[in-house]
This record gives C-alpha cells, sequence and structure tokens, in this order.
C-alpha cells in the first residue's frame, strides 16, 4: 500500500470517530431535552390572578325578593325592584375589606338578566325598577372602576326561562349574551361559568357548545380569565365550604371533561393533578351567609371576623383563591352585619399579618450550604441548587414566640415542591416538625405557639430545582391558629 493510500485510510477513519462523537453528542442532547422539566407555567393573565387572592362575589336577583335559592324561571319580572341600589356602597365595603375585585350574577339558572338584552324577555328592561330603565351590570363595572376594584361577571348557561332554551338556537343566544357583556361593560377581567345543566321549559336538555364559547371569549377579551369546573383558565375547588386541599396543585388534565355532570371527581378538583398537563389553579367559593342569596332569617347567621380568618387560611393559605359570596338585601345594599365582619376580616389579617418577624434587622433568613445565596433582608428569589441537602434556615438572635410560617414559591418557573418539612428548636432544644407537601403561589403553617431561635424548612422532594420566592414567620393570635 502506498504512503498516499495509508494517509487516505488514516483520514478516513478520523472521519469516522467524528462522526460517531457527532452521533453521541446528538443523542445525548435529546436524552437531556426529553428530561428537561417541560410541565405547564402560567400566563400573564393567570399570573395576575393568582396576585388577587382575595374578592367579592355578589348574589343578586329575583331570588334575593323570593328568598329562593335557585329560582324557577317563571317569577314576574317586577318582583326585581330594588329601590336603594347602590353599588358604590358594594365597592367600598369591598375596598374596605381588602377585596381586590367583584363577580356579580350577571344571569343566575333563572334567566332574569340583570342588564338589558336585546335576547332576552326576562330582564330589568320589564321589571318595574326604574321604570325598565335600570342596568345593575353599567352601575356596578362603573363603581369598580371609580374605587380601583376588577370586575368579574357570572353568567349561568342554564337558563330556566329562555324558550330557547334546550336546542341548538340557545347557544346563539349564550354566545350574543357574552358579546353584549364584553362590548358594554368590560374590561371583564373574570368570567364565572356554572356548570348546571337542568331541562328547559319545552322539557329538552342543552347540549352546550363549549368550544364556541371559549373561542368567543378569547376573541373579545384574551385577557380575561375563565372560571369553570374544568377552566380553561380557573378551575372550581371541588366544594362551596371554601376550603381548598392541603396539596393543592395548579396542575390540572382535563381531556375528557366539561364542566357540571363531565367534570373530574371533587377530590381531584381539590387537589388537581401532581403531573397534571394544564396550569388550573383552584379558586375556593363559599358564602358568608348560609346561603348564596339573602335572606332576612339569615341576618344573624353572618360568619364572623375569626371564622372567615380560617377560611383566609384554608383558602389563600393553601395556595389557592379566595371567592367570599356578600349577598346585596333587597334595597340593593350590603347588610351592615356582612359588611361588619368583612371588615373586621380585614383588621385580622393587619394585626396578625403585616409584620413579618423575618423583616427585623436581627433575624437572618439563609441556606446552609456554604455559598448559598442569601435573601434575607429584600427577599430575594433564590434557587435551591442541591435541594435534597439543602435548607432555608430562619435564625433569631433572641428567642422568639412563632406559631406561623408563610412560604411562597416563584410561579413563573411553574410550581415544583412536592414535600418539605419545617423544624423548630424550641428553648430546651426540643425538635418540633411540621410536614408539608405542595406550595404553590403561598402556603399558611399555623401551629401552637413556639419559642424559638432557630426554624429550618427543608425541602424533601421537588421538580427540578424548587425557586423559593418568599419566606415569612408570624406570631398570630392563638385563637387563630387553624382549627
Amino acid at each position: 500500500m502506498t504512503g498516499h493510500c495509508k494517509n487516505h485510510l488514516k483520514a478516513m477513519k478520523k472521519i469516522v470517530i467524528l462522526f460517531k462523537l457527532i452521533f453521541a453528542f446528538c443523542f445525548l442532547f435529546s436524552l437531556n431535552l426529553k428530561g428537561q422539566d417541560t410541565r405547564p407555567t402560567p400566563s400573564k393573565a393567570q399570573l395576575a390572578w393568582h396576585d388577587m387572592e382575595f374578592y367579592f362575589f355578589v348574589h343578586f336577583g329575583p331570588n334575593t325578593f323570593t328568598d329562593k335559592e335557585w329560582g324557577h324561571g317563571d317569577e314576574p319580572e317586577d318582583i326585581f325592584n330594588p329601590t336603594q341600589l347602590d353599588c358604590r356602597q358594594w365597592a367600598r365595603t369591598a375596598k374596605a375589606s381588602g377585596a381586590k375585585g367583584i363577580i356579580i350574577t350577571a344571569k343566575h339558572h333563572d334567566g332574569f338578566c340583570l342588564w338589558p338584552s336585546k335576547y332576552s324577555k326576562h330582564t330589568v328592561r320589564e321589571s318595574k325598577w326604574k321604570k325598565g330603565k335600570g342596568d345593575v351590570l353599567k352601575e356596578l363595572s362603573q363603581a369598580c372602576k371609580e374605587y380601583g376594584l376588577k370586575f368579574g361577571v357570572y353568567i349561568s348557561p342554564w337558563d330556566r326561562n329562555h324558550p330557547k332554551y334546550g336546542t341548538p338556537h340557545y347557544n346563539d343566544v349564550f354566545v350574543n349574551m357574552m358579546k353584549e357583556i364584553f362590548t358594554n361593560y368590560g374590561p371583564i377581567w373574570e368570567l364565572w361559568w356554572d356548570g348546571a345543566n337542568g331541562e328547559g321549559p319545552n322539557g329538552k336538555k342543552q347540549e352546550y357548545d363549549w368550544d364556541r364559547f371559549k373561542k368567543t371569549v378569547k376573541t373579545l377579551s384574551p385577557n380575561t380569565v375563565v372560571f369553570s369546573d374544568v377552566g380553561p383558565h380557573i378551575r372550581w375547588v371541588g366544594n362551596e365550604n371554601g376550603i381548598a386541599g392541603k396539596t393543592n396543585w395548579n396542575y390540572l388534565d382535563t381531556v375528557g371533561f366539561t364542566p357540571g355532570h363531565g367534570a373530574p371527581s371533587t377530590d381531584v378538583l381539590n387537589t388537581g393533578n401532581m403531573f397534571g398537563k394544564t396550569w388550573i389553579p383552584a379558586e375556593c367559593d363559599v358564602s358568608i351567609r348560609p346561603g348564596w342569596f339573602w335572606h332576612e332569617n339569615e341576618n344573624d347567621k353572618v360568619k364572623t371576623p375569626e371564622q372567615l380568618f380560617d377560611l383566609y387560611l384554608k383558602s389563600i393559605g393553601r395556595g389557592a383563591n379566595l371567592l367570599l359570596n356578600i349577598p346585596p338585601d333587597r334595597r340593593g345594599r350590603i347588610h351592615a352585619n356582612d359588611s361588619t365582619a368583612v371588615v373586621g376580616l380585614k383588621k385580622l389579617i393587619d394585626k396578625n399579618l403585616s409584620k413579618s418577624l423575618t423583616k427585623d434587622k436581627d433575624v437572618k433568613v439563609f441556606f446552609d450550604k456554604p455559598g448559598s445565596i442569601v435573601f434575607s433582608s429584600n427577599q430575594q428569589i433564590a434557587e435551591i441548587k442541591d435541594y435534597r441537602e439543602n435548607s432555608c434556615n430562619i435564625v433569631f438572635d433572641q428567642p422568639t414566640m412563632v406559631n406561623t410560617i408563610m412560604l411562597k414559591e416563584e410561579l413563573r418557573s411553574g410550581q415544583r415542591v412536592k414535600n418539605f418539612v419545617v423544624q423548630i428548636l424550641d428553648e430546651d432544644k426540643k425538635s418540633y416538625k411540621i410536614e408539608g407537601t405542595t406550595i404553590g403561589f403561598q402556603r399558611i403553617l399555623t401551629f401552637p405557639q413556639i419559642k424559638t431561635s432557630f426554624i429550618a424548612i427543608r425541602i424533601l422532594d421537588s421538580f427540578e430545582n424548587p425557586i423559593i420566592k418568599r419566606v415569612d414567620a408570624f406570631h398570630i393570635d392563638e385563637k387563630l391558629v387553624e382549627k
């Protein structure tokens, strides 16, 4: 073999080796891509929704005047006559309570529209209120703008009055009603779809065109978040008690499910799916009274500020949002008992959860691994690089009474923490352990007070590296510790 051929053979071998290396690199790179965290993250609108935390639900309509919870749709329009309607009073009450928005039942199951819809003959236009010239949605949307509140609308697809309910034409009616609302009263921050679906006056059950409904909202108002049992943006928490699961994932699987009877089980809605394919966080709806609409015999059954604070811990304190129903009375005003209770809640929150012990200059919050990021005074976002060995520590210069820990994840990177534990050493070096699962937007843990100088928060398991946005400690009134 000539020297030229030998050189050529060597060159060919080098090329073959190079190609093998390139193939191996590409194979490993593809494996790496497959292993990357591809779970869903919230949209910009959903992130803004998480920050809302707490807002009002307002059930108002003919039921307010008939003492019913579900009207039959045959109530005379004239029965709706709130002679002292004051939506600005609703907004002032919401503002004073710390609520950031109001969602109103623009059309409940009875089909009565609180605006003069062109697509129904069962509306405020047919009532004697303001001689048929009134418009509750107009007054409330203006009041919300005046007081800096978000405006949301509940509109029930079920309609026990409309003659076209139970036919394909009713889907046109419902779409046109939504168009009226978005066009005349926007911006609509949240749209609330109830999944109830009963028979209409013609004895037929409606086949809702949910895909068309969703496309209509997306076209008219792409920044509106839509609530139903399965979203598409916000999900029902699975109960009407205002209580989220202690495990509460913002992920949910929705393929094959629909609002109403086609929804996932209430247990799944309460906890979400750890490996869910869509970001659909939970909203906790609950009424301040036994019923959803105002009833005179419930004026002395309004939840106390302390009971509302307990609901706060079990909803917002578990990573969900709280939608608290405050129903106006027959005057069209929020009753004094309701406003006193909800403003009392604000006072309890301000008194007990406004001043974090970790913000004291003599308190350090840090990761115990050398070189870890310190995020004590300015609460910078910190990523735990090795969460199985790392812990976040709170160190007090002096023994301090603590009975509440608040944790927050950075949701822009998704929800990652699966399990964590809080370990507290008391003055006698006795260790107390509090275990938790999910954190999400916020997790508030309360426990019998302990005098301590050291608290460790250890992440036991997580998707990827968890990103802890904030760590706070408080000493709240012992009577408010979660029951």
